[in-house]
């Protein structure tokens, strides 16, 4: 299994869909599924039965997973989206090394 590009608690750009051009943060990252849950980026109605946390029911919206293929991690320096490499950092009082996600258009590390 190859690894991703992205991972919760990364502020991503949305390249395609309904919500294209958007921006939000990873909220759940679904391995398996290639897909991920954003915050506030494509919003799906749910139809709920009562219950003791909803004793009402009805109608609410939440978030549904997107592919990753269409997220792109958003530069911290420049705010705009951009794709990701690694590097391995080797570590200074800890002797060992250490690979980091790095934005390819600043070479700014991603945290």
């Amino acid at each position: 299994m190859s690894k991703l590009h992205i991972k919760k608690g990364d502020i991503v750009y949305v390249n395609a869909g309904e919500d294209r051009g958007k921006t939000g943060r990873v909220l759940k990252v679904l391995v398996d599924d290639k897909r991920a849950i954003v915050e506030g980026i494509n919003m799906v109605t749910k139809h709920a039965k009562p219950n003791a946390k909803n004793p009402q029911g009805g109608r609410e919206t939440i978030e549904a997973s997107i592919h990753i293929s269409n997220l792109n991690p958003v530069d911290p320096k420049s705010g705009k989206p951009t794709r990701v490499g690694r590097k391995v950092v080797t570590g200074g009082k800890s002797k060992s090394d250490k690979i980091v996600r790095y934005a390819k258009r600043s070479g700014e590390e991603l945290k």
